[in-house]
């Protein structure tokens, strides 16, 4: 999968594809087959795929969801002894939701990956640039000095804070039958505590966790998506740094020109920070659709909503993935990055005396440093070893 319109999809590879989506709802009927059937040989792979799609998403429309166009194909294609098994005791929106977690799941994975990387570059600017003295800027106006190290320790202040709101980003295992209260799992098992036993193997099946039935209680949802335009906003924040820092007339930080990269189609003689571009929009791009799935949230109704659960789904897979996308190119960005230490120095040489007003006025005689090397050491304590 990639998108002409939104360069750099491709660094999401095939997470939240229709292809994994596919695949994923397949698993997880499989799963449910598996927990109520323990050491079942019957499996419903190779039943359907990729090829399918086309098929499938035009069928979609006649149920509403995906789900009941899949169930279609299986039941043509499985062995008459599994049919009748098939699904039993689910509703479409427990496959879907389900789906959704095992999709995120895997999204969160590779974008945890890319968040470790950023956070050990970050932290390695931080380290080294601790003494790189700058003009510190409030309001678009000069300040008071500070050091690169310390502006790179606040932009990885903000990436850990992104890192730990990722643990909130997991769908839990959907299972609640028809109108969530569990009657067909119960009524198919004969009690209570073996309709739940299902629903624990399954969701070990599918290293997913486990929580009451959330057909209506969108909350899980809404965090999910929290967390990842915590991301894009923290990476967002880098890139407007790099944006400023690169003008021409500033030019204390300029990003790494990569093969091709930051050519113009009608001046030879630019290096546009394209990668600083790309972050920047997806930052901008996230949060609207946060929005959605809590205006979603904020709409449902009666046991499963009419429509408001239904726009979750894209919305989901948008933000999931233009969040790696994002990161990836964040990483890359910041382990890229040219910092300018003579231009910083000479910038804030230029900005005195007026720089040094407020050292002035309490009368404080050396460098005007604060506490810049403990707020740098603790960020970099909680940054973990490298």
């Amino acid at each position: 999968m990639a998108d002409l319109l939104w360069p750099g999809d491709h660094r999401a590879g095939d997470l939240f594809t229709d292809a994994a989506f596919l695949h994923a709802m397949l698993r997880v009927e499989q799963a449910w087959l598996t927990a109520q059937h323990p050491g079942t040989t019957a499996t419903l792979a190779g039943l359907t795929g990729p090829d399918d799609l086309p098929r499938l998403a035009e069928e979609a429309e006649k149920g509403g969801n995906p789900v009941t166009a899949m169930l279609a194909v299986l039941r043509e294609r499985a062995d008459p002894s599994l049919r009748e098994h098939l699904h039993a005791g689910l509703t479409s929106q427990d496959v879907l939701d389900t789906a959704l977690a095992v999709c995120l799941r895997d999204t969160v994975n590779r974008l945890s990956e890319d968040v470790d990387a950023l956070v050990a570059t970050l932290a390695g600017l931080a380290d080294r640039h601790r003494d790189t003295s700058m003009a510190g800027r409030t309001l678009t106006q000069h300040a008071v000095p500070i050091t690169f190290g310390l502006k790179a320790a606040g932009w990885l202040q903000g990436v850990l804070d992104a890192r730990d709101r990722l643990t909130s980003a997991r769908l839990p295992i959907q299972v609640g039958g028809a109108a969530g209260s569990l009657a067909a799992p119960v009524a198919l098992a004969g009690s209570v505590g073996k309709a739940h036993a299902w629903v624990q193997a399954a969701a070990h099946e599918l290293a997913l966790p486990v929580r009451p039935q959330w057909h209506t209680s969108r909350a899980p949802v809404t965090l999910a998506g929290d967390a990842l335009v915590g991301c894009t906003d923290a990476v967002g924040r880098i890139a407007n740094d790099i944006l400023i820092g690169s003008r021409p007339e500033i030019h204390e930080l300029v990003e790494g020109a990569g093969p091709g990269r930051g050519g113009s189609s009608a001046m030879p003689n630019k290096q546009n920070p394209v990668l600083a571009v790309l972050v920047h929009r997806a930052a901008i791009a996230g949060p609207p659709l946060a929005t959605t799935l809590h205006a979603a949230a904020a709409g449902v109704v009666d046991e499963r909503p009419d429509g408001a659960w239904h726009v979750e789904w894209a919305t989901l897979r948008t933000l999931g993935r233009r969040t790696v996308v994002a990161v990836s190119q964040a990483a890359e960005l910041c382990a890229e990055l040219h910092v300018d230490a003579a231009r910083m120095a000479a910038t804030l040489s230029a900005a005195r005396p007026g720089i040094d007003a407020e050292q002035r006025r309490h009368h404080v005689a050396g460098p005007y440093r604060g506490a810049t090397d403990a707020i740098i050491d603790a960020i970099l304590q909680r940054a973990g070893p490298r």
